[in-house]
Order: C-alpha cells, then structure tokens, then sequence
C-alpha cells in the first residue's frame, strides 16, 4: 500500500492544483470535502488543509476540529487552513489593511524544516483578503512580506505533538517559484512520506486489483477513441484479456477516416473490439435540428441506445468499465453536500436504469496527464496518448446549426487538412486542442472566372494545461495562410477561413 497525503477541500480553486503538485513528487494523495470525518489508516501520513473562498468569520464557513487532526498527524494548512487554524488556536483573523493578491516576496524566513531550502526574497502567490492580525500564544512566525506580519508560521508543541505548519499564500500555483520543493519539504522530510507512486506501480497495482474485482467475469465497455477510454480498456485487457468486449460507435460525427484508423489501433492493442456503423440513425434524428443542446442531447441519448443494444447481444455480462479520471469524481463531491454538488459524474449519469452493471474505472484516481504517463508505460501508441481533446458530441456541435451528412464530409475534409498542416509544421504538440468549426454563414467569393457563394470555415487552436481556462495559439501567419488556402482550394463548399483568437474565459474552447 502507496502512503497517502489527504486534501481536505474547503472549497478552493486550487485544491486540484495541490493533489496534481503532491503526485508530481510521485507521493498518493486524495481529496475529500472537508465536511467527511478523516479516516485514519496506516497509509495516511499527513494532512493538508485548502484554501476556501469563504472568511473563517462566516457565520456558515466550514469549520473542522484541527487540533483533533493534528493530534494524529503532520499537519499543513494553506491560506484559509492557515487562518482557521489560527483562529481555533486562540488568535485573531481579521480583515486586512493591504489585501494581498497575486505576486509577493518572503522576509525573515526562518530555516526550520518546512522553509530550510527556501530562499529569502522567494516569489509566492497571494489570494486572501482576511489575515491573520495575533497568533496564538507559543505559535512561530518563520516568514512574512512587506505588507503582512504573518506569511508563515509554526504551532507550539503544547498545541499538537505532531509539527504544524501553515502558510497564507499558495505554494502550489507556478508564480510561487519554490512551492515545490516546499511541499516536498513538508510531504518528505516532516511527514516521511516514500515517493514510490510511479506510473509502473500503479500499472502493477491496479491489474491485480481487477482481476480481483472481475474474476472470471466479463466486462463491457464503450471506446472512444481518446487517452482516457483506451488506457481504462488496455488495463482492465491486461488484467482479463479477451473476457473484455469493447465497443466503439461511429456516430457519423468523427474526423476523417478515424473510424477506421482507431479500429486499426485497436486491433494492433489487442483489444477485443466491434465497430458499429449508425452515421444514419444519427443524421436522421439530427435532421432540422439547429439548438446546441438539443444537438447534445440526441447525440447522448442515441449513443446510450446504441451501446445498450450492443451491450445487450453479449451474454453473462456483470461488469462496466469506465474512463472515469479523477477530476470527474472530485467535481462529482461538494463541500456543502449533496445539494451543492458542481456536476453530476458526467461519464455515469446517462447510463440506462436498466444496465444493471457493477463499475470497474482503472483511472477514477488519476489525473489526465497521469493518464498520458500510464499509457506511455503501456505502450500506447501516440495515436492515443498524443491525440487532443475532442468533444463527445464530436462534429455535431462544431457544424454550427443544422447537421447534415454533406457538412460533416465537409468539415471532416477541411479539419484534416488543418490538423495535417499542424502535424507537418511540428506546432501539434505545441497546441493543446485544436479543431475546425462550419459556421452557417455563406459568402461572396470568386474562384477563376466564376462567383461562389459558400460556407467560412473558423480555425480554433488553444495552449492550456487542463481546458479550464485557455489562450489561443499564436500560431505563424504563414502557417495559416498555407492552410486557408489549402482549404479553400480543396474543400469544395468552403471560400472563406477565419482564425479565432478569443481565450477562455471569456469565450469557450468549443463554439457551442
């Protein structure tokens, strides 16, 4: 058993970013609502306590018994971990004078084992508009910036036998130039943590854990083509072999010949897989439809449908795999209960009452560049593992309006075209998602002798880490005038290209 770093989330923005910084040390860690009672096993060797958009003044702010946690472990708490601690503790919290936001710089740090290789002047991250104005009684400074006495502190030892340390900025966003190895200070040497959670161990771990789970039983499972769904199906193959029966739709809405090329890539995988052809029944239903969410729906509802009549042709089926990745379950949890949940578990949700299935889910601990290390260790081809995002509803919401099987040819031929140039020019892998949108507006244009009046076709190309916020690719000017004119040229029905330069926010990554 991997020991375990536990993230107690108080509702913050960042408290992914902390388990993704933890995991980059090749430590295990989880993140639970820090309304869920801890559970402490012998795997569990420290806490870290999140930021929070609440004041620990609130009236309705979360508010755990620290001292109870510290009594048990190493703790560490980050901005308001930091305030509610001291304020549990005996201090005083309270709003600030000199909110601080964004950039600062640590004074008077004190060498103790959290701060022992930090550098005094070291750049850190703020967002807090609270701050701690007394520390408890015995408590330690050991850093501040000019405009706040209290950066970082210690507890006594009559607070917690255990070390407990907190600190009012965020170590685990990349303007805080040491964050890193602070939380390696804290995760390694004060709480003695193995850095042994490796893509191999992980790999080693969860096959035994399915042929476990699964048994002599077998498992069903819809492919998609992408990293997630290929890694979960190439883990559950290696851990039951053929007992597994993969199916993978083609709702008339992929990009050009992937149908084809990922069946090809299956097979090579060794995956038992069978394609379906329903491009019909899909263009059928889409037929007239222009409403985005309308489009979305059918194309989930009729994938659902398709998969469970498939599913059904199999017999003494017991299990579901799923490519379900951490951030899918952590989105699914809330601080507040139920109530508040942020999503509903989006790979789940949709599934027919009627599939009475157990879950297996390979990935539901993993984070999407985990993924990627994973299936490298595989030996996935980079087919998979190196492919961008592509949307579920896939072409369906990137022909904006109407759906018809002559615009998906259409913008199939022109998003190929668009993707080669990207790949031959080396900027793929610069990019981190990029895609070719139908708009429904025609235009004048003139093509030898004679007048067109066709469709504009949009190019979208964004750098991002996660797709939670994303700025688009500045990709060369002649790089993009070899693609429109190669578009333009070759894809009868479009004369006209654009290139979108909105970043998310304020705009989205998909048009609709």
């Amino acid at each position: 058993m991997n020991d375990k770093i536990l993230i107690l989330d108080f509702g913050s923005q960042f408290t992914q970013l902390i388990a993704r910084r933890v995991r980059e040390l090749n430590v295990y860690c989880e993140i639970q609502p820090c309304t869920k009672a801890v559970v402490y096993d012998d795997s569990l060797k420290g806490i870290i306590l999140s930021g929070s958009p609440f004041s620990v003044n609130d009236p309705q702010a979360p508010n755990p018994d620290i001292a109870a946690m510290a009594a048990r472990l190493p703790l560490l708490a980050v901005c308001y971990g930091a305030q509610l601690l001291a304020k549990q503790a005996g201090g005083e919290v309270g709003k600030s004078t000199h909110r601080e936001y964004g950039r600062a710089h640590l004074q008077d740090v004190t060498h103790d084992p959290l701060m022992a290789t930090i550098a005094e002047g070291s750049q850190v991250w703020m967002s807090h508009s609270d701050t701690i104005k007394q520390l408890p009684d015995d408590f330690t400074v050991i850093a501040r910036t000019e405009a706040i006495p209290v950066a970082a502190y210690k507890a006594s030892a009559r607070y917690a036998p255990n070390p407990v340390y907190a600190i009012q900025f965020h170590p685990e966003v990349t303007h805080s130039t040491d964050g890193g190895q602070l939380l390696k200070n804290f995760i390694v040497d004060i709480c003695g943590v193995r850095q042994d959670w490796t893509p191999a161990a992980f790999i080693h771990e969860t096959v035994e854990r399915i042929k476990q789970e699964a048994g002599d039983k077998k498992v069903v499972m819809a492919l998609s083509g992408g990293v997630d769904s290929t890694v979960a199906a190439t883990l559950i193959h290696k851990a039951i072999g053929d007992r597994l029966y993969c199916i993978f739709v083609d709702n008339g809405l992929l990009r050009k010949n992937e149908f084809e090329q990922v069946l090809e890539g299956y097979k090579h995988l060794g995956l038992n897989t069978k394609g379906v052809d329903a491009r019909q029944r899909f263009y059928s239903e889409l037929d007239g439809v222009t409403d985005p969410e309308k489009k979305r729906k059918i194309i989930g509802r009729l994938f659902i449908d398709v998969f469970d009549e498939e599913a059904k042709k199999l017999t003494d089926v017991s299990f579901l795999g799923q490519g379900t990745i951490y951030p899918d379950v952590i989105e699914s949890m809330s601080v507040h209960g139920p109530s508040a949940t942020i999503k509903s578990h989006h790979n789940v949700g949709g599934l027919p009452e009627t599939m009475k299935l157990s879950l297996i889910e390979p990935l539901r601990m993993l984070f999407k560049d985990e993924v990627r290390r994973v299936g490298r260790e595989l030996g996935i081809d980079d087919i998979f593992i190196g492919r961008h995002p592509f949307p579920g509803p896939g072409l369906g919401i990137r022909i904006l309006g109407g759906v018809t099987e002559e615009k998906v040819k259409m913008l199939q031929e022109a998003d190929a075209i668009y993707i080669q140039h990207l790949r031959d020019s080396g900027m793929y892998k610069e990019v981190w998602q990029a895609g070719a949108i139908l708009l429904p507006v025609q235009s004048v244009g003139v093509m030898g002798d004679e007048r067109t009046y066709e469709y504009t076709c949009a190019l979208r190309a964004v750098t991002s880490v996660d797709g939670m916020t994303a700025d688009w690719a500045h990709l060369p000017y002649e790089l993009l005038a070899r693609i429109s004119n190669d578009i333009i040229n070759r894809v009868r029905g479009i004369n006209r290209v654009v290139y979108d330069i909105s970043s998310k926010p304020p705009a989205t990554i998909e048009w609709e």
